[in-house]
């Protein structure tokens, strides 16, 4: 069955170096602990799972803390620490380079590298990067370079540039809104238009994108027009699916997010090629992603599209893992 084979497209890894600095740091991503991770646990995991393959990626909060230089020098250390790892293990694992932004030049660069050198599956990009969003003009040497290279593009949302609220973990909203940013702002700037050539991959089920799809449709429209013709054209209806084709660009991973109530926006919303597999391990707990799976084994899709979820829409994604 699918569930065997599954290609997780979001599950990380923490280098033990990488940890250490975090720790020094004392840093928290999504206002958690840091949790253990090792190969073997990842392994473990996965074979637990039902997961054969995972495409390994860095968490939030990435490399960069304003010193360029030291921020690539982090990059390319856990850039060939997961190829070695894919090297040794090409069936069990792949691995998004980790980049350098808002450093461009450095993120460029890297990019390159660690796609023609280290053989990565694509690259890891956080939503927002020094409280600047995918679709700021800035990145867009790196989005030519990527949409150039036609690369699957993993986009993880980080830390919100604005104030924590006491009492409720980062994880719990904020990350869907940081994703939910970044994906309005590369529709709104043009961004996704002017570079077709990319494969982005929208954590947690897009975050509130889907929920929303039609506010950002109306802002669309209300930048081109009065808010009063954006209505009368939304209300005519016969434009909406033509309009909603923008989000059918964007793949959509259902990492913490294949719930009863979160997946029939989902469905509603993505290409149902577009929609791929993803635990978030090591940082989601097993235990909650085994109860995460039981929803989604139980959700009542058609089995062709079931199993285009849990590999094929991978497969079609990485070709390397095509049986």
């Amino acid at each position: 069955m699918s569930r065997a084979r599954r290609i997780d497209t979001h599950q990380h890894l923490i280098p033990p170096r990488y940890a250490d600095w975090m720790h020094a740091e004392g840093i928290r991503p999504g206002g958690v602990d840091l949790p253990r991770w090792s190969e073997g646990s990842a392994l473990r995991f996965m074979d637990g799972h039902g997961v054969r393959t995972g495409i390994l990626s860095l968490s939030t909060p990435g490399v960069w803390f304003g010193d360029d230089a030291q921020a690539r020098r982090w990059a390319r250390e856990i850039n060939e620490y997961s190829a070695d790892l894919v090297r040794r293990r090409p069936d069990r694992f792949g691995f998004f380079a980790t980049l350098t932004l808002p450093d461009v030049e450095g993120a460029v660069a890297e990019a390159e590298y660690a796609l023609d050198e280290l053989g990565a599956d694509g690259v890891v990009l956080l939503a927002n990067n020094d409280g600047r969003y995918l679709g700021d003009p800035g990145f867009a040497p790196l989005l030519e370079l990527l949409d150039r290279r036609e690369v699957t593009t993993f986009v993880h949302p980080g830390e919100l540039p604005a104030p924590e609220v006491p009492g409720i973990p980062t994880f719990t909203a904020d990350f869907l809104l940081d994703t939910t940013r970044t994906a309005t702002s590369l529709i709104l700037s043009g961004a996704i238009d002017r570079h077709p050539g990319i494969k982005f991959i929208l954590a947690h089920a897009g975050g509130f994108v889907p929920y929303i799809s039609y506010r950002i449709l109306l802002t669309m429209l209300s930048q081109k027009s009065k808010a009063r013709q954006a209505w009368t054209i939304l209300d005519q209806g016969h434009q909406v699916p033509k309009l909603m084709e923008v989000f059918k660009r964007f793949y959509f991973d259902i990492a913490l997010s294949a719930s009863p109530a979160a997946l029939p926006s989902l469905l509603e919303v993505a290409a149902p090629d577009h929609i791929t597999y993803g635990s978030d391990f090591p940082f989601a707990p097993a235990p909650a992603i085994a109860f995460l799976n039981r929803q989604y084994e139980k959700y009542p899709l058609d089995a062709t599209l079931r199993n285009a979820i849990d590999r094929g829409n991978g497969e079609a994604l990485f070709p390397r893992l095509r049986a």
